[in-house]
Formats: C-alpha cells, structure tokens, sequence
C-alpha cells in the first residue's frame, strides 16, 4: 500500500535540506567573495544554479534529497512509482516557483489533496511516497547497506 508523505514531515525535510544546502553553499559564497569578488553571475551560479543542480542530482540518483532521505520519503513518478525523468525533475524544481508565488498556496495544497501533492507535483506529473524497504528486493536490501 502507499503512502504518501504529508505536508509537515515535507516541511521537516525542507527544513533540513536548508540547513545542509546552506552549510553548503554560505563557505563557497564566503571563499569565492574573499578571493576574487563576486560578480553576479557568479552569485546566480552559487545561490541559484549549483542548488538546483544539486537538487536535481538527489532526485534523479537517490529519488530523494538528503532531507528526504532523513524523513523516509522519496520522489516517484505518478504514473509508474519508478524514479522521475530528467525533464520532470527539471519542471518540478522550476515549478517551485509557480508554488511559492501566491503566498505559498501551492505547498500548502499538500494539507488537504488525497495525495498529498503540492502544484510542483502536480505540474511534473510526481508525487512524494514513504520509503518502504519491503518494496524491495533482497538484492537491493543488500546493494543499499553496501
């Protein structure tokens, strides 16, 4: 059975992924401003390009961000429940945006679809599940812990 993971434990892993997004990035910023100055489009590439690119890779490897991770939850296709599309991580990232504009209504829609699809969800055809390991075979049970 499926279940989908629901709006305050996807704050939690938001929340998380911030943290270590920042740990991340705010020394790279700090090193690269201190040693040569930045320029703007080295801004845009540290503070908006490397976290979607980072973002990206987790979904598309792990189906998963580490804050994901930590909550047990993973990004699947809607469809098939299998690991999303270049294309679909890529609309679902830059659909963030559509989500955040009126007042965050499209995170908050998490809150009551059957679901618990936010509009970035619903516009890149994913849906956010819990992680269940006996989905598994034994196989991947033991490349996972390897």
């Amino acid at each position: 059975m499926i279940e989908y993971a629901g709006f305050w434990r996807r704050l939690g892993a938001t929340l998380a992924d911030g943290v270590w997004m920042g740990l991340l990035l705010a020394p790279l910023s700090q090193f690269i401003y201190h040693s040569i100055g930045l320029q703007t489009w080295q801004n845009f590439l540290i503070q908006d390009l490397l976290p979607a690119l980072v973002v990206i890779f987790f979904w598309l490897k792990y189906q998963a961000t580490p804050g994901k991770l930590l909550f047990d939850c993973e990004v699947v296709d809607f469809n098939t429940g299998q690991t999303i599309s270049f294309k679909q991580a890529i609309l679902r990232y830059v659909s963030y945006l559509i989500a955040l504009l009126p007042v965050g209504l499209g995170f908050l829609w998490i809150l009551w679809d059957k679901r618990k699809q936010g509009w970035h969800d619903k516009i890149a055809g994913t849906v956010v599940v819990m992680h269940d390991e006996a989905r598994l075979s034994l196989q991947q049970l033991e490349n996972s812990y390897h």
